[in-house]
């Protein structure tokens, strides 16, 4: 499967469809984060409801950004000791971080311009949307080469080489 999701399709496809589904990882990359919510159990809840849902059901979150998340996020997150607490649960920030990816199980991927934000890829009302973009995949190969570098990125590769280390808050290898 290679699938253009546009704008809507992306919140209904794959946060909707795939995300909840989601039974052995799920790992994020995004520029930015903010306080997204979607459509859970009969309401309108915080993505990271969902998340730390996952996160108790056993599925390991990964979450990768580039900016810190605002005020309405870190509130959010504080009230889900499954994300606080679990080892499940994997967040770094990594300042030159621009790449909007999401992977599921290592069986579906995502590319493309949305941000973990309301109006990037979340429930917001379609006349208060960004205009987005992005690819739903499913082949091995692409899987197994982005999984790679979220992995290689997670764990520091590029730290050593990066020339803006001294902008980072909070390096991934520690030197």
């Amino acid at each position: 499967m290679h699938k253009l999701l546009l704008n809507r399709e992306i919140y209904d496809v794959l946060i909707q469809e795939y995300l909840p589904e989601a039974r052995q990882f799920i790992w994020i990359v995004t520029a930015d984060i903010k306080d997204m919510h979607v459509e859970a159990w009969g309401g309108f809840v915080p993505l990271l409801e969902l998340l730390a849902d996952k996160v108790s059901q056993g599925v390991a979150v990964r979450l990768i950004h580039a900016k810190e998340p605002g005020p309405r996020f870190r509130e959010d997150f504080d009230r889900f000791d499954e994300l606080v607490e679990s080892e499940l649960f994997e967040r770094i920030l990594c300042p030159r971080v621009h790449t909007k990816a999401i992977v599921m199980d290592n069986v579906v991927g995502f590319v493309g311009s949305p941000n973990l934000t309301g109006a990037g890829m979340g429930s917001k009302h379609e006349d208060k949307r960004n205009f987005e973009a992005g690819f739903l995949f499913d082949e091995a190969e692409s899987l197994q080469k982005l999984v790679g570098w979220v992995d290689e990125l997670y764990l520091g590769e590029y730290c050593q080489t990066c020339r803006r280390r001294e902008h980072c808050p909070d390096p991934i290898d520690e030197q």
